[in-house]
């Protein structure tokens, strides 16, 4: 009885770990869908040009558009996921040794400076960063760039959807700001339970007001990761106000993004290796060689 309680237990908690993915997945996807029919269906909505040359150009950049940044968001997540940020396979010589140098008695390793064992993944990361309770993943060394190109593509993503969702909060305010608009916008879920509204005004409230929270939340983590790689620091090092392996701004984007850093982020299909000294910063915390 207590093994199956305990396996019961196991499963419920990995349900709860690869919840916010699913949701994530199904926002993104919802999201796209959403703008896709406001593009192909409710726009532009002047009569005259519904059937002009101009219109049918109009659709065609706007789906390629999305579909870029839906592809490069689907793409960045799943290399992000399937690319582990350990340790493991990367080392470690006794020779290489130094200062900061600390000894994991639940992995029974010698770990590097910036790195540190992480109790979710169950394993020692390279430079970690957080674990990204989104991806269920966490951030280091290895998967840095697939996290940072996503954010940048989830943050253009949004900030177009919610652009385009605008003609939605216009139709819902056009008679004034009324009780009822103002909860469409603020609880759609109870307007909807309530026969207040129908699916289809819900749906398009719901996702308009996902867009515009979406954006907010995602443009204060990817900004705050822009700010923390231009100064070469980790999540953890900016809570101590420590920048003890700044490269300098260039540096610190080869660092991060690899030598291609200002064409990487176009699609992760770019190959954009880390320098060498930067592979040996990473694991022993100096760029002198042999250290």
């Amino acid at each position: 009885m207590t093994s199956l309680g305990s396996r019961l237990f196991c499963r419920l908690e990995r349900m709860c770990y690869r919840l916010p993915v699913f949701l994530n997945t199904f926002l993104v996807f919802s999201i796209t869908g959403e703008v896709s029919y406001l593009v192909m269906v409710e726009a532009p909505l002047e009569a005259d040009q519904q059937k002009t040359a101009w219109s049918a150009w109009w659709k065609v950049v706007h789906l390629l558009s999305q579909y870029f940044m839906l592809g490069n968001i689907c793409w960045n997540a799943l290399l992000f996921y399937r690319t582990s940020p350990s340790i493991k396979g990367v080392f470690l010589g006794g020779e290489g040794m130094g200062q900061g140098w600390r000894y994991c008695y639940t992995c029974e390793t010698h770990t590097p400076p910036r790195c540190s064992h992480c109790y979710d993944c169950k394993v020692c990361v390279l430079r970690r960063d957080h674990h990204c309770v989104f991806f269920d993943q966490c951030v280091g060394f290895r998967n840095y760039r697939y996290f940072l190109s996503c954010l940048l593509f989830m943050w253009s993503g949004l900030l177009y959807a919610t652009l385009m969702n605008a003609e939605v909060f216009i139709v819902i305010l056009k008679e004034g700001v009324t009780l009822h608009s103002v909860l469409l916008l603020l609880i759609p879920w109870i307007m909807l339970i309530s026969g207040q509204v129908t699916a289809q005004a819900f749906a398009f409230a719901f996702i308009a007001d996902t867009c515009v929270v979406g954006f907010l939340l995602v443009s204060a983590f990817f900004f705050f990761h822009l700010f923390l790689m231009f100064r070469g620091q980790t999540t953890r090092e900016w809570y101590s106000s420590r920048r003890p392996y700044s490269l300098g701004l260039l540096g610190n984007l080869r660092h991060t993004l690899g030598v291609r850093w200002y064409v990487c982020w176009l699609s992760p299909l770019i190959s954009s290796p880390i320098p060498g000294d930067g592979i040996n910063f990473v694991v022993t915390g100096s760029l002198e060689p042999g250290r």
